[in-house]
């Protein structure tokens, strides 16, 4: 016989191998599906309340994992007596029919009695197909990769209830998969943390496109560890990335100012907080805390980014620019351009929560061009850093305030 492959796409679904058999000589023919894809990260259950015959009609795919169930017959199809299948809901009755009925000739003849209970039992199925009373069909699938068709996509279907749960260690291990060892804590999880890359589920801030975001734990030499997270949008192409602190506001402020002097100090690692404030006096430029976000980059990176910003300044733009705010923003940006290594400059960042960092590349010696200074305080950043009113120690005790 001969056996052909097909690789199609389920709408609202997945990629699936599609596997069909026949044979010329005795006409036998087969079919057979199989997921395309991985095993999903949770398993799947779908449950169906059947109460027309335009509900038998609905495509089916069930992994040769998954279990079947019918509650109003006690009736279930366990998970691996069955090759996978494309079909319909009819089309599953159907199958576990012809199975029943494949050994009831040698069951009539050896016992009547559990042939007839069968036959019972099948003349049930078969009423079922004609939906006289609504029922219940479960498809239960610890792979994920099950799936039943919703005809009114993407709208929701009120008849049915998808479940994504987690699996439990022996429905791991009944896919070949390692076993979840609960009650096993590795004593070095920060250590862990450190060498793996976590990843989360997002939306892509411009196209709302599905997308993941990775997160890192890094230590930055002679200063502090941070988390670093990178979104990459695969339907857009955006790509964005943001720093947090990984430790807690310092005691004091910092004020980082650096004498460029060299196209090298370009590639000076940089660590700028959401709380930082970055000035260049010789071009009288301050950017102001929070602008830019958290950003782990370099120098000329950094430049990059505040050019781009300025240039998507939507008053120099369009109907809304004028001949002079053109001309002085082309002049700023020229400017800015130089800095990077032609004209010496001072580049100062300023972070009262000190949580930013600029590289020493003297380090541990000092480093001529780098100044690092550390200030109190004022009361008025204090309260953008909301300190003013945290209270860390002795909260258990005092007395509720009045509302």
């Amino acid at each position: 016989g001969v056996t052909r492959l097909l690789l199609t796409r389920i709408p609202f679904f997945k990629e699936v191998i599609v596997s069909s058999f026949a044979c010329e000589s005795c006409s036998w023919s087969n079919t057979e599906i199989q997921s395309a894809g991985r095993i999903q990260e949770q398993g799947v259950r779908y449950t169906l309340a059947v109460a027309s015959r335009q509900d038998m009609n609905r495509e089916v795919v069930k992994t040769d994992c998954a279990t079947t169930r019918i509650p109003e017959l006690d009736f279930e199809i366990p998970a691996f007596s069955q090759k996978g299948v494309l079909t319909t809901i009819e089309g599953i009755i159907d199958r576990a029919v012809a199975g029943l009925e494949q050994d009831q000739p040698v069951r009539r003849a050896t016992d009547k009695e559990v042939a007839s209970k069968i036959d019972e039992f099948i003349g049930k199925l078969k009423q079922l197909k004609e939906v006289h009373s609504p029922f219940t069909f479960i498809i239960d699938d610890p792979s994920g990769n099950s799936f039943v068709e919703n005809p009114r996509a993407p709208q929701k279907d009120e008849a049915l209830v998808v479940t994504h749960y987690k699996r439990t260690p022996q429905q791991a291990a009944m896919l070949g998969l390692e076993g979840e060892e609960l009650d096993e804590k590795p004593a070095d999880s920060a250590e862990d943390l450190r060498n793996e890359v976590l990843q989360f589920n997002t939306n892509c801030p411009e196209c709302n496109a599905p997308a993941s975001t990775n997160m890192k734990l890094v230590q930055i030499p002679h200063f502090k560890e941070v988390i670093i997270m990178a979104t990459n949008c695969d339907s857009c192409g955006h790509r964005t990335n943001e720093v947090k602190s990984g430790g807690a506001i310092e005691p004091q402020g910092t004020r980082i100012t650096l004498r460029i002097t060299d196209p090298s100090d370009m590639t000076r690692d940089i660590l700028k907080s959401e709380t930082c404030s970055v000035e260049i006096p010789e071009l009288e430029f301050e950017l102001g805390m929070g602008a830019l976000g958290g950003k782990f980059t370099t120098l000329e990176g950094l430049l990059k980014d505040i050019k781009d910003l300025v240039e998507r300044n939507p008053f120099t733009l369009g109907d809304s620019s004028t001949p002079s705010k053109t001309e002085k923003l082309q002049e700023f940006i020229g400017r800015l351009q130089e800095v990077k290594g032609k004209t010496k400059a001072h580049f100062i960042m300023d972070d009262p929560a000190g949580n930013s960092y600029l590289q020493n590349v003297y380090a541990p010696e000092e480093d001529p061009e780098l100044k690092v200074e550390r200030y109190e305080r004022t009361f008025e950043q204090n309260e953008d850093l909301g300190l003013n009113d945290m209270k860390t120690e002795g909260y258990e005790t005092a007395p509720a305030s009045g509302r």
